[in-house]
């Protein structure tokens, strides 16, 4: 038995499989189409990393919202219970002694909803990843 989406027509095996209907094309639309609750932790760490990467270019890569210079620097994306913050395998390593209050795994670095956002920590990895990552 398939599931239809009443919205874009696409059929899923599974009932009510999340999905988007229509991919973002921005991180706009990427944080539109989020529930609601979590809209405005999505805007505060795409601010955290707007100033952070002032020279990166927003766009969406792999479905994500996605801070790039000459390559990928650093994503961020929505789950259920977490954000999570995708700096890659090097920079989890590099950051690991400030990275014991959370929930980590290669490459990535899961950020509860009900705990403030640590600012500081996410702007120095995302400086880190793009001193290490960006090309002119």
């Amino acid at each position: 038995m398939t599931w239809k989406c009443p919205k874009c027509g696409r059929e899923f095996s599974r009932q009510n499989q999340d999905h988007y209907c229509v991919k973002p094309q921005n991180i706009d639309e990427y944080i539109a189409v989020q529930d609601e609750k979590i809209q405005p932790r999505l805007r505060e760490i795409r601010a955290v990393l707007q100033s952070a990467l002032p020279e990166a270019e927003e766009r969406i890569s792999w479905s994500m919202p996605t801070y790039w210079k000459g390559r990928n620097i650093i994503h961020f994306a929505a789950s259920k219970k977490h954000l999570g913050l995708y700096p890659g395998d090097e920079a989890v390593t590099a950051f690991s002694n400030e990275l014991t209050d959370f929930d980590v795994s290669k490459g990535t670095i899961r950020l509860p909803y009900d705990r403030p956002l640590p600012e500081e920590l996410v702007k120095k990895i995302a400086g880190w990843c793009y001193k290490k990552y960006a090309k002119d």
